[in-house]
């Protein structure tokens, strides 16, 4: 995906008719003159011209226009040009060594502001300022040594042309080696089924050059590059091999390979076989941490029906637009997201929010693109399409998280960096060792060989993003949708966690149990009529309950102007000269109100759980003098939701903490809090004193003593899930609360917390197991090598056994399933 407004242009050719960059930040026409006299203003700029409406620059000049002096010149201005991100399929990475050469080479293109890449998936992603980057990336790619091309954003992971090949080249390695290695498992048998030299030589040879090419190629670029990798390393210890059989057959013929003559053909021939096995075995298990991905990408049908004046037409779905009414058949796929303007019906979001049994939809309702419809047809009104869509936006965030690097990553980078060059060193202090030792080069030949090809670290470039990708990935199926790598690591550490009430662990849809005058002879439906008009704009869930009564009750709301809302306190409006507030007892008593001489009165609803708000007026025309008076008490309940009371039990069983913060008043939060079994419970809390109890429950714990999680669905909850070590919104909730959190529940059911938590931890369980594996082949392996206790051939398929081993242990992810599911 390439999210960028302009035409990449590369900086050794004339600009063709122009170069867009997005500029953030303009407000006015003297805005748009200032950023045109700047862009003028930079040498080789031959005009340029901003449009307002499109918050672009279009920019002519000569070849020798630098586009960081575009950018900079527009940030001299006091605006801003947006960074993109630009994802890349790198096509030849084969190691760890290989992710921080082309990681290294991504960082020297000017304006790249943060590379990473991922050696599982084989792409990159850079996040740049450089209007112009697109080519400069990629030409660094192809200096490295590495072929890069751009990934569009519908574009899914194909290898298959690819996979063909390796497998026919695999197949022709395996049948040339047959015949090599055939005698030596004869031997011990008394059987001497030993080919002549030159018939080694012939055999040995097109594996070498041919299905090894690939490891010169690779091997070659990494020396330009002055660094090395796991091909470099075959390579060297393949060529070793093979060059001291050749020397001997050269030297003795047709003797070569019998008595005291011996080749190694068969070394360097299986050697090369065994890598090749590994990586294509590689392949296969790498492309099964693709599963989520693709299932999802799956989801999207190839085509929508529409309804129009003449009837229904079937159109390609990259037709549909927002605003047109889609049919939906029983058993079809929902083509887009939108609202059902006619017609019932069950749907199966299963693979979209997790949700096992299909659920209800009717007029009103929303449904989400890729569900399956059930036996109703429905008319869909569409809202959003393309990568506006709910589905687009899930699996662009599955592909951010499988994108991004875990923090541990950087450890398994440096180790990297050294890795090769330490080999090197090793195989030849073994080299010279055992030569200067014993004098028996061909010993030593073969020892150092086995230092190289133990060595190479395919293991350790997979350990963490291949157990990153199954846990992300089954976990985006049982609707938990990870945002980032941190976000997993840092969940796997969380010790607390704090539940917002309204919403989260209540259904956030509570209803107006009593309105109650407080002035005698006061009307009821006159006040409902003043509340309903205060909430008309609110979608508070606590606004909603009032306007539902009073379109029961058939009250009509009082248009009330100025309406405005008081954040963490409430709403205002005026009508007939009349000042009216309906907010919380905060407020109130701000307001210098006697509330709690009416909830004397009133005792019994705040102490069966109910929420209280209150209905004043401030300010009266006739009389200004007038203090400000309670009119009403207004009482809601709500209810659990479904698996609250387990949930909390759950996160009690893996040893984490619950908390409850709240907005709500201290005795109704307290009633919910002991339904479900929470005891640290802080009410009456402002959105802002929200972050700050997340602040308090982080110093609590200290350092290295555990993470906070917030729970929370929204905007008032916002700034406590940015507070926290790890956000969790329930997918429910608004858009706010999303994007300021690390992980997405994308159903309301707060179960899910402690099915997130239990993956994360799964997860870097299987990271640390993975790169134990890693590293205990090489600190094993190379000190076996070096000491002539393993033959080449023996450490090749160690070698291919630790990168199989190590994807396979990360797929053994997929066979989790959320807990509530296990035991229902």
């Amino acid at each position: 995906m390439v999210s960028s407004l302009m035409n990449p242009v590369p900086p050794s050719q004339p600009i063709p008719a122009a170069l867009h960059l997005p500029i953030e930040g303009m407000t006015c026409a003297s805005c748009v003159a200032r950023v045109e006299r700047a862009l003028r203003a930079v040498p080789g700029v031959a005009d340029a011209t901003v449009n307002l409406a499109t918050e672009q620059a279009s920019v002519r000049g000569s070849a020798s226009l630098d586009p960081a002096a575009l950018v900079a010149a527009i940030e001299r201005t006091g605006f801003r040009v947006p960074a993109q991100e630009i994802d890349l399929s790198i096509e030849g990475m084969t190691c760890a060594s290989c992710v921080a050469r082309v990681e290294r080479a991504l960082a020297t293109v000017p304006g790249s502001e943060t590379v990473a890449v991922n050696l599982a998936t084989e792409r990159a992603r850079v996040r740049t300022r450089n209007p112009a980057a697109l080519d400069d990336l990629l030409a660094a790619v192809a200096r490295a040594g590495y072929q890069a091309t751009p990934v569009t954003a519908d574009a899914g992971p194909s290898t298959r042309p690819r996979d063909a090949h390796e497998r026919w080249m695999l197949a022709g390695s395996a049948l040339l080696s047959l015949p090599l290695v055939l005698p030596m498992l004869l031997a011990p048998l008394g059987i001497d089924a030993m080919l002549p030299g030159w018939w080694q030589l012939l055999l040995a040879t097109p594996v070498q050059f041919i299905a090894g090419a690939r490891f010169y190629r690779a091997g070659w670029h990494a020396l330009r590059a002055r660094s090395g990798n796991m091909d470099l390393l075959v390579a060297l210890g393949t060529s070793a091999a093979y060059g001291l059989s050749l020397w001997q057959v050269l030297r003795h013929g047709g003797h070569a390979g019998h008595g005291d003559i011996h080749l190694y053909f068969e070394a360097s021939a299986v050697v090369i076989t065994l890598v090749l096995l590994g990586k294509w075995l590689e392949t296969r298990a790498k492309r099964h941490t693709l599963d989520a991905i693709r299932a999802l990408q799956a989801l999207r049908p190839e085509t929508a029906r529409v309804l129009e004046a003449g009837g229904e037409r079937e159109l390609p779905l990259a037709q549909l637009r927002a605003g047109m009414t889609a049919v939906v058949r029983p058993g079809e796929r929902v083509p887009a997201d939108g609202e059902i303007v006619e017609g019932d019906t069950h749907v199966d979001e299963s693979l979209i929010t997790g949700e096992s049994l299909p659920v209800v939809r009717g007029v009103g309702d929303s449904l989400t693109g890729g569900a399956i419809n059930g036996e109703g047809r429905v008319l869909l009104r569409v809202t959003a399409v393309g990568a506006q869509s709910r589905l687009a936006r899930i699996i662009a965030m599955v592909e951010d998280a499988q994108a991004r690097k875990a923090p541990i990553q950087r450890v398994v980078d440096r180790v990297s960096a050294v890795f090769v060059p330490v080999v090197l060193g090793i195989a030849l202090l073994t080299l010279l060792g055992w030569g200067l030792a014993n004098g028996d080069w061909t010993q030593a030949t073969l020892n150092a060989v086995a230092v190289l090809v133990i060595a190479c670290p395919c293991a350790l470039g997979l350990a963490t993003p291949t157990a990153i990708m199954a846990g992300t990935g089954v976990a985006a199926r049982a609707g938990i949708l990870i945002r980032d790598a941190e976000a997993l690591e840092v969940a796997q550490a969380v010790r607390v966690v704090a539940f917002d009430k309204t919403g989260t662990l209540t259904a956030g849809r509570p209803r107006l149990t009593a309105l109650v005058p407080l002035e005698a002879g006061a009307d009821a439906d006159a006040l409902l009529a003043v509340a309903a008009g205060l909430q008309s704009g609110s979608e508070h869930p606590l606004a909603r309950a009032v306007l539902q009564a009073a379109q029961d009750q058939s009250v009509a709301p009082l248009p009330l102007a100025d309406l405005r809302t008081e954040p963490g306190r409430g709403l205002r409006g005026a009508v007939h000269g009349r000042r009216y507030v309906i907010g919380n007892a905060r407020w109130m008593d701000e307001l210098g109100l006697p509330t709690a001489a009416a909830l004397q009165q009133h005792a019994e609803l705040p102490g069966r759980g109910d929420t209280v708000s209150w209905l004043a007026e401030t300010d009266a025309a006739p009389d200004p003098d007038r203090p400000p008076r309670l009119l009403a008490l207004l009482a809601f309940s709500d209810t659990l939701r479904e698996g609250a009371q387990q949930a909390i039990a759950t996160l009690a069983a893996q040893g984490v903490r619950s908390v409850m913060i709240s907005g709500d008043h201290r005795t109704a939060a307290r009633h919910i809090a002991a339904q479900v079994g929470i005891r640290d419970v802080h009410a009456e809390t402002l959105p802002q004193d929200k972050a700050a109890v997340v602040e308090a429950l982080k110093t609590q714990l200290g350092d290295g003593q555990g993470r906070v999680a917030m729970v929370g669905d929204g905007i008032n909850d916002a700034p406590a899930l940015a507070a926290a070590d790890v956000g969790i919104a329930m997918g429910g909730g608004t858009d706010a609360a999303m994007h300021a959190a690390g992980i997405t529940l994308m159903r309301s059911d707060p179960r899910l917390v402690a099915d997130a938590l239990d993956v994360s931890r799964r997860t870097w369980r299987k990271i640390r197991q993975n790169l134990f594996w890693a590293f205990i082949y090489n600190l094993v392996g190379i000190p076996l090598a070096a000491f002539g206790l393993l033959n080449p051939v023996i450490a090749g398929a160690a070698m291919a056994l630790s990168s199989v081993s190590v994807v396979s242990n990360a797929l053994l992810l997929k066979r989790w399933q959320p807990r509530h599911e296990e035991n229902p």
